[in-house]
């Protein structure tokens, strides 16, 4: 099964200002986020966000906000995303059967998020270079129990390319000088 450009939506859940730092290699996650929400952006792809108790973990990181075309982020208390009721109705709304997620931390909200989803009866992608944990045995685990449960693992590339389909595009060319 591939990721279709047309059937697909990014969720973006959790990468906050004060997570990122205890993330066992945050700063590239929130690298391979940047990827996937300005190819989401540039390709039409809706993007969806949400915020664990931004009060306590700050908002999401600045320069992933700066590109993210959300609308408002949502605000959650509970660990999976589709816990909340406004960001359940917002992928309702969106119908496209596949999501695709990254954030943090891989092993909670992330993966809740994608069990939830895929629960719901969506494809869920979950994007392994674009998550993180603060300890990298809970992120490993995280996606080999996704795995075992349905949820595709991919990288970021592989859905940037996959939304792509060919090369020779101007969205191509676009995509090529943010991947390299």
């Amino acid at each position: 099964m591939r990721i279709d450009v047309s059937s697909s939506f990014l969720a973006v859940v959790d990468i906050q200002d004060r997570l990122v730092p205890a993330i066992a290699g945050g700063r590239e996650a929130v690298g391979r986020a940047i990827l996937l929400a300005c190819a989401a952006r540039r390709l039409g792809v809706p993007m969806i966000a949400a915020e664990q108790y931004p009060q306590g973990l700050g908002p999401t990181v600045p320069e992933l906000a700066d590109i993210l075309d959300t609308g408002p982020i949502v605000s959650k208390i509970s660990f999976s995303a589709m816990g909340s009721p406004e960001f359940r109705k917002r992928v309702e709304r969106l119908e496209r059967p596949q999501a695709v997620i990254c954030g943090m931390e891989a092993h909670i909200c992330a993966l809740q998020t994608a069990l939830d989803l895929k629960a719901a009866g969506y494809d869920a992608f979950l994007v392994r270079d674009a998550c993180g944990s603060r300890k990298a045995v809970d992120a490993e685990t995280a996606f080999l129990r996704a795995a075992g449960c349905g949820i595709h693992v991919v990288t970021a590339e592989m859905v940037v390319y996959e939304w792509l389909e060919r090369a020779g595009t101007p969205a191509f060319k676009d995509i090529l000088n943010w991947v390299k």
